[in-house]
């Protein structure tokens, strides 16, 4: 059984804070590159400190690696925010465009929302479902 409309709108939507964690997710990973890189020489003795030198390089290619990975992964980031709010900013209705940006751009949950709105949680998975069914995307509906 394949995807409704709605999912895909949903899955294509959430691509946005997918990036935001991706980006977080790989800095993290260049700063323990970074701070294992740093220790090394000062790691080890003998035998287990040539070990540990050998390996620098392989740590130091690594790093270029991931940074030329974050750097994709921030332009990836900035291509979805602009396709994601020119679609999100079709949606005639300005609560439905709120809804839009707080769920899947700044990643807040319906309750978050409904404060930041001053609507019942209620209405606002309401305004989302309305929301859904306004917004346009090419390849999905």
């Amino acid at each position: 059984m394949g995807m409704s409309e709605n999912d895909k709108k949903k899955e294509y939507l959430r691509g946005y804070r997918d990036s935001v964690y991706q980006i977080s997710r790989i800095q993290a990973e260049i700063d323990e590159v970074r701070e294992l890189k740093a220790s090394v020489p000062s790691c080890g003795t003998g035998k287990n400190r040539k070990s540990w030198k050998e390996d620098l390089s392989k740590r130091i290619s690594q790093l270029s690696t991931m940074e030329d990975k974050l750097k994709a992964e921030k332009e990836k980031r900035v291509r979805l925010y602009i396709e994601i709010m020119q679609a999100v900013n079709l949606v005639s209705d300005s609560r439905e465009r709120d809804v839009l940006f707080y769920k899947y751009i700044k990643g807040l949950t319906l309750w978050e929302i409904s404060g930041k709105m001053g609507y019942s949680e209620r209405s606002v998975q309401r305004l989302h479902g309305q929301a859904l069914l306004h917004f346009k995307i090419k390849d999905v509906v």
